[in-house]
């Protein structure tokens, strides 16, 4: 598993933001059975520039929480069988390593959120990892129903990690 991580934000959360990404990508990835080795990039930055990015990528005009931007396109989320036949171009051809795509998060809303929700900045970032992994492996929260079976997968990721509310 690689993390391409960069911290931009000059926001402090005081606390080991890479070691989280890890465990939470980890988790994440064993959680849903990925049979790869898996690339993950992560940016911290805030709200000035996750506002831009949104604005710039999807049209909205607001800073966020989390962006993700996966790189494969899943027929069933979570399902990576697809990958065995005509899926050469989701693997990065040095590592041989799975992209699933980049994650952006503000640290602004990280403090703000954990603050909002009453638990700590630790759930909230972790919370935003598990989220975000999510969409990287074709899940999504367009549907009610779609949303349910998110929050409840992003609670038995955070659960097995022994972070909680």
């Amino acid at each position: 598993m690689t993390i391409d991580f960069e911290n931009e934000s000059s926001t402090a959360l005081d606390l080991d933001l890479y070691e989280i990404a890890q465990d939470v990508v980890s988790c994440a990835l064993d959680y849903m059975e990925c049979p790869y080795e898996a690339q993950v990039s992560i940016l911290i930055t805030d709200n000035d520039e996750i506002h831009r990015i949104n604005l710039e990528q999807r049209g909205i005009d607001r800073p966020t929480d989390v962006l993700s931007f996966p790189m494969v396109e899943y027929e069933t989320p979570g399902d990576f069988g697809f990958l065995e036949e005509g899926g050469e171009d989701c693997f990065e051809p040095d590592s041989g390593e799975l992209m699933l795509g980049d994650i952006v998060i503000s640290a602004d809303k990280v403090i703000s959120q954990a603050e909002e929700y009453g638990h700590s900045r630790k759930r909230e970032y972790a919370f935003l990892i598990a989220h975000s992994m999510l969409h990287l492996m074709g899940f999504d929260h367009m549907t009610e129903e779609d949303a349910k079976e998110m929050e409840r997968l992003q609670e038995e990721i955070l659960s097995q990690l022994h972070i909680s509310r």
